[in-house]
């Protein structure tokens, strides 16, 4: 058994991902972003025509962002902060869906912010992964930590006894986004987050049924 353990998404819980993609959409793709539609596929719309961005068009692009535009991504507000005073007592990892081509360019962004921490690249549910890193790792209790509720229940399903913060740092998209009910709280402040996630590693694993509360807005 190791230290505690915790796992974090990077974009949107620890650095900004739709209002530099949506800038960047504007400036270069004459393509106006809405922010605030959950569906992702219908929220991009060409400016000239108000029609919907192609289904393979938004893929293409989203891919073509992360080739060329990561340093477009700034920290969320108390991110690394938070992530150096909890590495005091826990082992901290990345779990991001950024994909194989991305990884190691997600490895040097976050270095280039201060957070030299181990990457891991998936595509699809968080569940499966989160449980190989657990069981490989041993740790005494382990926190996961993810913008999307998908995920949540993912790791509900898979790792149980994990801690589940649902966080979602960009304050456009988090007014927009319901608590999950499968994750134990929702915080969406780093200041807030950092000390319920020591509270919570101190506690041991996470109960089977969620208790959620709803710390912030």
């Amino acid at each position: 058994m190791t230290r505690p353990l915790i796992i974090t998404d990077c974009d949107e819980v620890l650095l900004h991902m739709i209002v530099p993609f949506r800038q960047w959409l504007d400036e270069t793709h004459a393509v106006h972003f809405d922010v605030r539609g959950q569906n992702f596929t219908e929220a991009l719309r060409h400016k000239d025509s108000d029609l919907p961005v192609e289904r393979e068009l938004v893929w293409e692009l989203l891919v073509a962002f992360f080739d060329t535009e990561m340093h477009r991504q700034a920290p969320i507000a108390g991110a690394v902060e938070a992530l150096h005073a909890l590495s005091a007592d826990a082992d901290i990892v990345v779990l991001t869906n950024i994909g194989e081509r991305h990884h190691l360019g997600r490895v040097e962004q976050l270095a280039g912010h201060g957070l030299h921490l181990p990457v891991f690249w998936n595509q699809g549910g968080k569940g499966r992964p989160l449980a190989r890193i657990v069981a490989d790792r041993q740790p005494s209790v382990a926190l996961f930590i993810d913008d999307l509720g998908e995920h949540h229940q993912s790791v509900e399903k898979h790792a149980p006894g994990v801690w589940r913060l649902h966080m979602v740092g960009e304050p456009e998209v988090a007014v927009n986004v319901r608590p999950s009910p499968h994750a134990h709280t929702r915080i969406d402040d780093w200041a807030s987050a950092r000390d319920w996630i020591a509270q919570h590693l101190a506690q041991g694993p996470a109960p089977l049924i969620p208790s959620m509360e709803i710390t912030s807005s």
